[in-house]
């Protein structure tokens, strides 16, 4: 049985290579080189499977993942500039793909470990990422 939990956040962020010229960031990352950062309305899905736990009669009590999910994520990155303010993009690109792999391992340790866990990020509404650990 998969149960999901979707909540929302929004965060500014740039891509972009400290490394090279302006010209080649733009060439690479295109608007999201944005000097300036421009932001999205992050929309995170958190999945867990597992058996359902006849004893309560769910797989997980839904506000106890949504507490998980507020303390770890939502609290640490909403209205962020993820580049600047989060400690855990000082040294990582905040690419959708790194930002669901980082809450991915935020939320991992306070979900019961026979229990599977993936996090499905929408930046736009046309593009979205997944992770599950592997």
């Amino acid at each position: 049985m998969k149960v999901c939990r979707r909540e929302t956040f929004n965060a500014a962020h740039r891509l972009f290579n400290p490394e090279w010229s302006d010209e080649k960031n733009l060439e690479v990352f295109g608007k999201c080189s944005n000097p300036n950062y421009h932001g999205h309305n992050y929309v995170l899905e958190t999945w867990v499977e597992g058996p359902i736990d006849q004893e309560i009669g769910y797989v997980i009590d839904l506000k106890k993942l949504k507490d998980i999910i507020r303390n770890e994520v939502t609290e640490r990155f909403d209205h962020r500039n993820l580049n600047l303010d989060c400690e855990e993009f000082k040294q990582l690109k905040p690419s959708a793909e790194n930002i669901a792999v980082v809450i991915w391992n935020l939320l991992r340790p306070h979900i019961e470990s026979q229990l599977n866990l993936s996090v499905r990020l929408w930046e736009t509404e046309n593009n979205v990422v997944e992770y599950d650990g592997k």
